[in-house]
C-alpha cells in the first residue's frame, strides 16, 4: 500500500514541481510550505469527536514536533487570495456571454456601452457582479485581459473569464482547480459510496492532425456543455438570486480540462492506429 501510494503521490507532484523550479522555489522553501499545509490540515480534518485537536494531537499526526507546530499555528493567517472577487467576474462574464440582453441575434456577447449607471456594462455588472462597483469589475477585466475599453465601450475578448495577462490571477485559478479535483479524487478513494463524478477519456497513440482536431471539437463541446449547466445551476445560487427560500449552502460545479502530452515511447508501435485496451482509457470514477 504504502509504495503504490508513494508511486502516486510522486507522479501527481511532478507537475507541482515543474511549477516551482520554473519560479525559481528551492526544495527547503516547499519543504516549509508543505509543513504549514501538514499542520492546517491536520488542524482542520483530524480533531476527535469534533474538537479541535491540540497542539500534541497535530504534532503525533503530522510528525512535526510541538514546537514547530506551534510557531506554524502562530503565523499570521493566509492572505486572502482574491477567489471571490475572481468568482465575480466569472459571473459577469459568463452573463454577458449567455443572457440574451447582452447577445446579439446569433448570441455572440455584444460590445456594451460603459459609463452612465444605465449603460449595458454598468447594469450587467449590476445584474451579475452583486455589490461590487462598475468601475472596479472593468479594471479588473481590463487588468487580467479579458475585456478592452475603447471610446466608451466594453469588448470581451475571450469565450470566458481568462485571466491572460495576470500570472496571479493565473495561479490562483491554478489552485483552486487543481484543489477541487484533488478534492474528487480522494473523496472517491475514501468513499465506497456517495462517489463523486470523476470521468475523462484518452488515447494514447494519437496523429498531430488528430490532436488539433480535438481540441478545437472537445473546446466547442465543453463550453456548450459548462454554458447549458450554468444556466440549470444559476437558479439555485444564493447569491444571483437573493430572495430565494432553499435551504443549505454548498458550493458545486463541474470542471472540464483537455489532456495532452507526448505519448511514451513503449507505447509507439507498428499498429495501424486503431483503439486497443492498450492505448485507450475511458475512466469512469464513479
Amino acid at each position: 500500500m504504502h509504495d503504490s501510494l508513494q508511486k502516486a503521490v510522486t507522479r501527481v507532484l511532478q507537475p507541482l514541481v515543474r511549477l516551482l523550479l520554473r519560479h525559481g522555489v528551492s526544495h527547503a522553501e516547499f519543504s516549509n510550505w508543505a509543513k504549514q499545509a501538514y499542520v492546517t490540515e491536520a488542524s482542520t480534518s483530524f480533531g476527535i469527536n469534533d474538537k479541535a485537536p491540540t497542539v500534541s494531537r497535530i504534532a503525533i499526526v503530522t510528525g512535526i514536533n510541538r514546537k514547530e507546530v506551534k510557531r506554524i499555528r502562530e503565523l499570521p493567517s493566509a492572505v486572502d487570495t482574491g477567489m471571490s472577487k475572481h468568482n465575480r467576474a466569472i459571473r459577469v462574464v459568463t452573463g454577458w456571454l449567455q443572457d440574451a440582453d447582452y447577445c446579439d441575434s446569433r448570441k455572440r456577447p455584444r460590445v456594451l456601452s460603459y459609463g452612465n449607471p444605465d449603460d449595458s456594462f454598468n447594469q450587467l455588472v449590476k445584474r451579475y457582479g452583486g455589490d461590487v462597483p462598475a468601475r472596479a469589475m472593468l479594471d479588473e477585466l481590463a487588468r487580467v485581459g479579458t475585456v478592452e475599453l475603447r471610446d466608451g465601450n466594453v469588448k470581451l475578448l475571450h469565450k470566458g473569464y481568462v485571466p491572460h495577462e495576470s500570472e496571479t490571477a493565473l495561479l490562483e485559478l491554478f489552485s483552486v482547480s487543481a484543489c477541487d479535483l484533488l478534492t474528487t479524487l480522494d473523496h472517491n478513494i475514501t468513499h465506497t459510496d456517495n462517489k463523486r463524478l470523476q470521468m475523462s477519456v484518452a488515447y494514447d497513440r494519437v496523429s498531430t492532425k488528430g490532436l488539433e482536431y480535438f481540441k478545437t471539437l472537445s473546446a466547442d463541446k465543453a463550453m456548450a456543455l459548462l454554458r447549458e449547466l450554468d444556466s440549470e445551476l444559476s437558479p439555485f445560487d444564493a447569491d444571483q438570486n437573493p430572495g430565494q427560500t432553499h435551504a443549505g449552502e454548498h458550493r458545486v460545479g463541474l470542471g472540464v480540462y483537455l489532456i495532452e502530452d507526448v505519448a511514451e515511447q513503449s507505447t509507439i508501435g507498428s499498429g495501424n492506429g486503431s483503439a486497443t485496451q492498450s492505448d485507450k482509457e475511458i475512466s469512469d470514477g464513479e
